[in-house]
């Protein structure tokens, strides 16, 4: 495919020369890390995470010490990354991690993406940063890589398919790795779309799978937070159910269908 080459080093040269080599979850081979991250880094940027990330693992090193512990204890270490049941798929993955695959994080995809909450593309991360397992991961990153190289022709006026980014992907990838193998290639990859987008490059919208995220102040995420962290602090949440009215009632309704809170004697606790 025309431009495969140039491409290739054009990634590899800001990655030599720019790369974001020191973010903490690039320092670790360890599947479980990884994994952390990656639950993380879902829908969250990355200023955001690194810092809960290294709390995180402060507090549950190992799996073996998030499946033993507290949901409640879990979840106040997540406060401020938005998306609690996000903590909670975590927790639950690890008990299964532990009680099914003796505390190893699975490599097989198959295995990855019955995990709560791993969906196609976190299996495929984890596959690729803890394992160096060869795969294509489409990002929002790397997307805008692929976007802005091969499919930045201004005739083109349909939705673009992730499909169709996977194709070029593959090739892009065929004896692209170095010694670092696909686990760098990536990165590399994530580090060039970002670059690219700092330059001013906006082209995620192109993409038929983009879906712009909601606004945060004032919505039903940030309802769930706040009573959450009510909870875990032991605070009454009445006049947050004065100053949501009917988005208070949703959020409770959706916290607990996704586990996370339980009524017990007419009150409200985290699950």
């Amino acid at each position: 495919m025309k431009g495969i080459r140039e491409f290739r080093d054009e990634v590899w040269r800001h990655w030599r020369e720019s790369g974001r080599h020191d973010l903490p979850w690039r320092k670790t081979k360890n599947p479980y890390r990884i994994l952390v991250s990656e639950v993380m880094l879902q829908q969250t940027q990355v200023p955001r995470v690194i810092g809960k990330y290294k709390e995180f693992l402060k507090a549950f090193p190992t799996v073996q010490k998030l499946a033993a512990a507290k949901l409640p204890d879990v979840l106040k270490i997540w406060s401020g990354l938005g998306y609690n049941r996000r903590g909670k798929y975590l927790h639950d993955s690890a008990k299964i991690i532990v009680r099914e695959y003796g505390g190893r994080i699975p490599k097989a995809a198959a295995a990855l993406r019955s995990l709560p909450g791993i969906r196609d593309y976190t299996a495929s991360a984890v596959r690729v940063f803890a394992f160096n397992e060869p795969d294509i991961l489409i990002e929002t990153n790397i997307r805008t890589a692929y976007i802005y190289q091969f499919f930045n022709v201004g005739s083109y006026d349909l939705p673009i398919l992730d499909v169709d980014i996977h194709i070029v992907a593959a090739e892009a990838a065929e004896g692209s790795p170095p010694a670092g193998g696909p686990r760098e290639w990536h990165w590399a990859l994530m580090d060039y779309g970002a670059h690219l987008k700092r330059s001013g490059v906006r082209n995620n919208s192109r993409s038929a799978h983009y879906t712009k995220q909601s606004k945060f102040e004032g919505s039903l995420r940030q309802v769930r937070g706040e009573i959450l962290r009510a909870l875990a602090r032991g605070e009454k949440h009445n006049d947050l159910r004065c100053r949501y009215g009917e988005k208070f009632e949703l959020a409770l309704v959706g916290l607990a269908h996704d586990g996370l809170i339980v009524k017990e004697k007419g009150k409200w606790r985290i699950a």
